[in-house]
């Protein structure tokens, strides 16, 4: 995102914490114009979505990158309660996980995920895959507004 573009709020929603700073790292090195928000378990996200105690002034992001293996609540019973809720429901979710197994991936897709990326081993593969994400959800497409009722 350039010149006047609204910077992207990005919920991770990651408890390893080599992750979270190699994705920070990916997301600077494509020049992704983001604030990266970060919750650790489950039970956080949802408090930062519906914006509860410590998460009462955090914005709701544009697009959530959502672990499948979390403490608390995992990535599916996340999925199911944000896509049960007609105000949230319309933010992407991208699961970024180190599952490769069908029935996460089937599993994800059924719970409504826009997405669903294998955590790559090599560190340029994530930046591409930030870079991917960039360009699809914040060039490509167009998103709705979270709470803007039609």
């Amino acid at each position: 995102m350039t010149g006047s573009a609204k910077l992207a709020d990005i919920l991770l929603v990651e408890d390893n914490d080599d992750d979270v700073y190699l994705t920070r790292m990916a997301f600077e090195d494509s020049a992704f114009d983001s604030a990266i928000h970060v919750v650790n378990d489950g039970e956080k996200a949802l408090d930062f979505l519906y914006r509860r105690g410590d998460y009462s002034d955090c914005p709701v992001p544009d697009l959530i990158l959502l672990d499948l293996n979390l403490p608390k609540l995992n990535g599916i019973q996340i999925l199911e309660t944000l896509k049960s809720d007609e105000t949230l429901s319309v933010i992407p979710v991208v699961m970024l996980t180190s599952s490769r197994a069908e029935r996460d991936v089937l599993e994800s897709y059924r719970h409504h995920a826009s997405g669903y990326v294998s955590k790559p081993s090599e560190f340029s593969r994530l930046v591409d895959i930030v870079q991917a994400i960039r360009d699809f959800w914040f060039s490509s497409v167009i998103l709705p507004r979270p709470g803007v009722s039609g």
